[in-house]
């Protein structure tokens, strides 16, 4: 079965929902972190510089690893042969598969008992941003693609 008929879009539509993929739950889960990290710091002002280094660690080493999807989706979707390709043709299997992993190790960590707020209040700034990051990265090779066709 050919499932490029399947919403079948240009390559730079493909960059763009990569775009809204990254950057749209970076800005949600950067918003719950700070949250996290006011109440923290309403609470226990002493703790927030180890909350930034944490969050800073968490950003360092999410956008190393972002980095290698970047390149490798990004130089996937400039390959594509075809003038047009499904919609969800911007991850392939084994990306959905890791996004899926990610989203539910994300939300499953919601929802244990007893898990401080502290951990959200380092880590999903850190991790908010990385994504926020790597959408924006991806939205400068939306750009210029937008460019090289002209």
């Amino acid at each position: 079965m050919n499932t490029d008929k399947i919403l079948p879009v240009n390559r730079e539509h493909l960059l763009l929902m990569q775009v809204l993929c990254w950057l749209g739950p970076g800005i949600k889960i950067v918003s719950v972190g700070v949250k996290n990290m006011m109440t923290v710091y309403e609470n226990h002002p002493e703790r927030c510089w180890w909350l930034c280094l944490t969050a800073l660690a968490v950003l360092i080493t999410f956008s190393l690893m972002f980095n290698n999807f970047i390149k490798r989706y990004t130089a996937r979707i400039l390959g594509f042969s075809e003038r047009r390709k499904s919609l969800f043709a911007f991850f392939d299997l084994h990306g959905y598969i890791l996004i899926f992993f990610m989203m539910g190790l994300g939300i499953g960590l919601k929802f244990i008992p007893g898990m401080p707020a502290e951990f959200f209040a380092g880590f999903y700034p850190g991790l908010g941003t990385a994504l926020s990051i790597a959408g924006i990265r991806y939205f400068y090779a939306w750009i210029n693609t937008l460019k090289d066709k002209q």
